[in-house]
């Protein structure tokens, strides 16, 4: 993506994000209000600066971001459950198969996931939820599982997904998450591309 095009995009979403039919969730029709922003692996630094300057603007207009980071909270709960130093240490050992196959038990996103964002999101109050890292926690946490677990969890408020790869919709195919481009992360349908939205 150049930075004309990135520039574009930024400015797309600040208008969408910072709406009234978006902040109010109109037009959803019973819907999750979960968004996804499907972005190129390799411009996730220019991603990240972006995502940065769109909530110090939307700060700005006295709309509040929560952002939550997938990996961020994962090293968090491993560390408070006294494992992570043990984890550090078996990781060089173990066969890569058995330590996913761990991580995903203690990583689980209906049993330990959702309940720590729930936490986190019942912290104080907040216009909007950004969740992101999704790119640095596969494979042990998959995209899908995480929102079809925060169905229950995200109510209330639009939830924004930063996806590095692709979010492919057709009509006969339904939906489905493309991580890196390459893995396709199962379906999901409930969601709507931030970029298909009007302002």
């Amino acid at each position: 993506m150049t930075p004309t095009e990135l520039s574009k995009q930024e400015e797309h979403l600040f208008q969408v994000l910072s709406g009234k039919r978006f902040l109010q969730m109109e037009g959803l029709s019973n819907e999750v209000p979960f968004f996804i922003y499907p972005y190129d692996p390799e411009d996730a630094l220019m991603v990240a600066g972006a995502r940065k300057r769109i909530k110090n603007r939307l700060a700005n207009k006295g709309i509040e971001v929560r952002e939550i980071n997938l990996y961020d909270l994962s090293v968090e709960m491993l560390k408070e459950r006294g494992v992570w130093d043990r984890l550090l240490a078996l990781e060089p050992e173990q066969d890569k198969a058995d330590f996913r196959e761990l991580l995903q038990g203690m990583l689980d996103p209906q049993d330990h996931i959702s309940p720590a964002i729930r936490a986190k999101l019942a912290e104080g109050n907040f216009d909007i939820f950004f969740l992101t890292g999704i790119g640095e926690v596969f494979p042990y946490i998959r995209s899908h599982n995480v929102l079809n677990n925060l169905q229950s969890v995200v109510t209330g408020k639009p939830m924004l997904l930063f996806f590095p790869g692709r979010y492919e919709q057709s009509d006969t195919l339904g939906s489905s998450l493309v991580l890196f481009g390459r893995l396709k992360d199962d379906q999901y349908y409930r969601a709507k591309n931030i970029l298909d939205q009007e302002a």
